[in-house]
């Protein structure tokens, strides 16, 4: 959530340039650099690039715009930090070139002339295994890690595991097919149809991720990612055409007992793993891969092409993020269910306008803007909060934590923010606006503009320990000092 506003399946960008204006595009401090990079025009998407960023005070408004291809979401507020990029001159602008596209080049020339000049499928297909998933765990696609030796440790410690899986898949799918192709007279139909494949499954990164907008064959994501049901509805008729044309072929070979008694067992196991309480299930991209490796041991040139573009998304998937679980448990999957036996953090706590108490300067007051303030909220709920088996509550304020409260160390529950326009930031006890009012009075110097009260956002969890559950919706603190409570929870 920025603010009151929540965005799914979308980089975060807040900010940019100010309408009409030259001045250089400042960008909240949680935005992702790259994406942030791309808008600015300091670097492109398709190359990349090099840039300077330098890190600003707090700004008190964040526009919307898009701009290379980027839309990023505006924030009508004050945010601590904040960031920005430097113009560089000319001779500053030269950035080194990006390794990852000579070095995959470097990959497809070898293996091409592999494929060309070899004839052993061991030796074709453990060579691809090797170069392609290195080519993927440490180039085109490789795990967020800091250092290259924590990458190398990575990949070294998927890359065992996952060779005897590929042991496996080669001897019962891959040796079957390349085998009988294995004359010189195959040689270029061999190198043509499955080493493209390969490399089109393995950079899926740059393939199917950007051209079908479908991260994860969940309910949850399949309901609230941007065209996902559309992306669904053109894969599944395309996947069920291969399956059948394949089923075709192997009742031709008739085999179809044989492949009827692998798929029956692997549809068992699925419909035993599916109602698994408290768990949900979820077949990565590597799985699917395994799953369907089976059905390309047929020696036809679709089998091909098939077998290599799942070979590939086997690798990607095993390479880039692991032997991630088939099974997960709702909350590893981001999902957050309700219910008497759901996890303490899916709920948080219920601010109503009863709980909440808003302290404005009066008639005679010498403040100059009506909206400056206090706002009190009484936080503690004690007996939903023992149900829960929670302790405190934190409070997020413009999407920044500035409070954590417990139990057994505030008796009141009591949390107390003071406004006086950008720099009445304050954290109090209580309201004390009369107390405030003599330093106000002492700053002289003090910009009027700066004491121009602003919407201010409110956001609440609960506590177990040091660990907080999911923040809630957004109680807006209107700059007229009015109050729009946040939506309460479900339970």
């Amino acid at each position: 959530m920025v603010g009151n506003q929540t965005y799914s399946y979308k980089g975060l960008v807040v900010g940019g340039p100010q309408p009409g204006s030259d001045d250089t595009p400042v960008y909240r401090a949680d935005s992702f650099i790259c994406q942030a990079a791309i808008h600015a025009g300091v670097i492109t998407n398709t190359i990349g690039g090099c840039g300077v960023l330098k890190l600003e005070g707090a700004t008190h408004s964040f526009p919307a715009s898009k701009q290379n291809g980027i839309s990023s979401v505006g924030f009508p507020s004050t945010f601590p930090k904040s960031f920005s990029f430097v113009s560089l001159g000319s001779s500053q602008e030269t950035c080194p070139n990006d390794p990852r596209w000579p070095l995959l080049g470097i990959t497809i020339g070898a293996l091409a002339t592999l494929w060309l000049l070899c004839r052993s499928p061991p030796v074709l297909f453990f060579s691809t295994f090797f170069m392609v998933f290195c080519q993927v765990g440490l180039v085109s696609d490789p795990p967020t890690l800091p250092q290259f030796a924590d990458l190398v440790s990575s990949l070294l410690a998927n890359l065992l595991p996952a060779s005897f899986v590929a042991f496996v898949l080669f001897r019962y799918c891959a040796r079957p097919l390349l085998r009988p192709l294995s004359d010189a007279t195959y040689q270029i139909t061999k190198t043509f149809l499955y080493l493209p494949p390969v490399f089109i499954g393995a950079l899926n990164n740059y393939t199917f991720a950007r051209l079908i907008p479908l991260e994860r064959l969940t309910p949850h994501d399949i309901q609230r990612q941007p065209g996902a049901k559309v992306a669904l509805a053109m894969v599944i008729p395309t996947v069920i055409c291969i399956i059948l044309s394949q089923a075709w072929q192997i009742r031709q070979g008739g085999l179809m007992p044989h492949y009827l008694k692998i798929y029956c067992t692997m549809g068992l196991i699925l419909l035993i793993l599916l109602p698994l309480p408290g768990l949900r299930l979820r077949i990565h991209h590597y799985i699917l891969a395994i799953l369907l490796m089976p059905g390309t041991a047929i020696p036809t040139r679709p089998s091909l092409v098939y077998q290599g573009l799942l070979l590939g998304l086997f690798m990607n998937g095993i390479a880039r993020w692991g032997f991630a679980s088939i099974i997960e448990t709702p909350a590893a999957l981001g999902e957050l269910p309700g219910g008497a036996h759901g996890w303490w953090g899916s709920t948080f706590p219920n601010v109503t306008d009863t709980t909440v108490n808003i302290t404005l300067p009066g008639p005679g007051s010498n403040e100059l803007y009506h909206g400056n303030g206090n706002i009190t909220f009484t936080l503690w709920e004690k007996e939903r909060m023992a149900d829960l088996g929670v302790d405190g509550v934190s409070v997020l304020v413009n999407d920044v934590e500035r409070w954590r409260g417990y139990l057994d160390e505030d008796t009141l529950g009591e949390f107390t923010w003071h406004r006086h326009g950008h720099n009445g930031l304050e954290l109090l006890h209580r309201p004390t606006i009369e107390s405030d009012q003599a330093d106000i009075d002492s700053k002289d110097m003090e910009d009027e503009d700066d004491n121009r009260p602003e919407d201010l956002f409110f956001r609440f969890a609960f506590l177990k320990g040091a660990e907080a559950g999911k923040y809630g919706g957004a109680g807006v603190w209107l700059e007229d000092g009015g109050w729009i409570s946040p939506p309460p929870p479900k339970r």
